[in-house]
């Protein structure tokens, strides 16, 4: 039985994605039997770089304001849904899933006419636009948080991460963390990330908190995106800060194992805090669909695992660090929180459903 998954766009989108096939993998199914859709951006890179086969078609999204750029759509739609199509039958598909972003639509679309199981997976605490108009058709939405704006049948299976946080353990690896850094034990490490989309703010913050700091001694490891990192490389620190700065990281169980406290936007990457158990200072982006991530921060807030600080409020960034980082029954109460809210094993759940699903035979007449 063959598996279609489409997702594509930003991190949030895809590495959720490629989450589910390697719980398929893991239950199973061959690699081969796994077939990614999406366009040219990080998912073209990704999907093949992982050793699956990849899909591209051409996919745009609605803009917001008024552009003869929205003309085109329902001819890239039906374009993208005929080429999806024809590849799930010449695959013999059984079930396809879609993680969200412009490619769910065409995805299920193709889904519907050739009568395979459809699924869709929502990432984030206020669906976006594609996953409320596809969710009329889907089996089942899949959604990361208990209550989820615009899916209001979404089942709650958390979001998907990688293997390395199936069974993540900060203790077992903290020392090969912080060897990979070159830091010390018992000095508070701040962690900093900011996305593609989105480091730009972040990164000047950080730097700017670095270069002034007048607290405790701390430690700071940035992942600056590798656009920014010949920019900041060589920035000068304070002497109480000591500052890893790189521009990519691959091995991200590491990057949580060595932090004690996670600077970060607060898209998909709020599955790997709540999977590590991090304490989090979010700083939401006001991109993308309906301020889906001011409502992932708003929720991370009141569960207590996080404190928010909005991009105009930045300036305070050196004030919430030190009130966390000199306060360990807090960190000890938002590490705790995060228990009530974590689902790790969520690849897996969708995946086993899929299974499930395909074994079941041909989806139901649609309406």
């Amino acid at each position: 039985m063959t598996f279609f998954i489409a997702a594509a766009g930003t991190g949030g989108h895809v590495y959720p994605g490629l989450s589910v096939g390697e719980a398929l993998i893991d239950l199973g199914v061959p690699q081969e039997n796994i077939v990614y859709v999406g366009g040219d951006r990080l998912e073209a890179r990704v999907y093949p770089s992982e050793g699956y086969r990849f899909v591209r078609v051409e996919i745009a999204g609605l803009k917001r304001s008024f552009t003869l750029d929205n003309a085109r759509l329902p001819r890239v739609v039906l374009r993208a849904r005929s080429r999806i199509a024809d590849e799930i039958t010449a695959a013999g598909a059984k079930v396809v899933l879609g993680m969200g972003g412009y490619v769910t639509i065409p995805a299920a679309l193709a889904a519907r006419k050739q009568r395979v199981a459809f699924f869709n997976a929502e990432q984030n605490a206020e669906a976006g636009l594609a996953n409320k108009l596809t969710a009329r058709w889907a089996r089942a939405s899949f959604v990361s948080f208990p209550r989820t704006g615009g899916l209001p049948r979404g089942t709650w299976v958390g979001n998907p991460v990688r293997r390395a946080f199936h069974s993540f353990d900060r203790k077992t690896l903290r020392a090969q963390a912080l060897r990979r850094y070159e830091l010390t034990d018992h000095t508070p490490v701040i962690g900093v990330f900011g996305g593609s989309l989105g480091a730009g703010p972040i990164n000047e913050a950080v730097t700017a908190m670095a270069q002034a700091w007048n607290g405790p001694e701390i430690q700071i490891v940035h992942l600056t995106g590798s656009e920014h990192i010949a920019a900041l490389e060589h920035r000068p620190a304070a002497d109480s800060v000591t500052w890893r700065r790189r521009g990519f990281e691959d091995r991200m169980d590491l990057f949580f194992a060595a932090v004690d406290v996670v600077v970060s936007r607060a898209g998909g990457a709020v599955a790997e805090l709540t999977a590590t158990g991090t304490p989090a200072i979010l700083v939401p982006g006001q991109f993308g669909s309906g301020g889906h991530q001011s409502s992932n921060a708003r929720f991370l807030e009141e569960a207590g695992t996080a404190v928010v600080v909005g991009e105009g409020e930045l300036d305070e960034l050196s004030k919430v660090v030190v009130d966390l980082v000199t306060d360990p029954e807090q960190l000890a109460a938002m590490t705790a929180a995060t228990r009530d809210i974590a689902k790790p094993d969520a690849a897996r759940t969708i995946a086993r459903i899929m299974i499930e699903a395909a074994a079941d035979g041909p989806a139901d007449e649609p309406s």
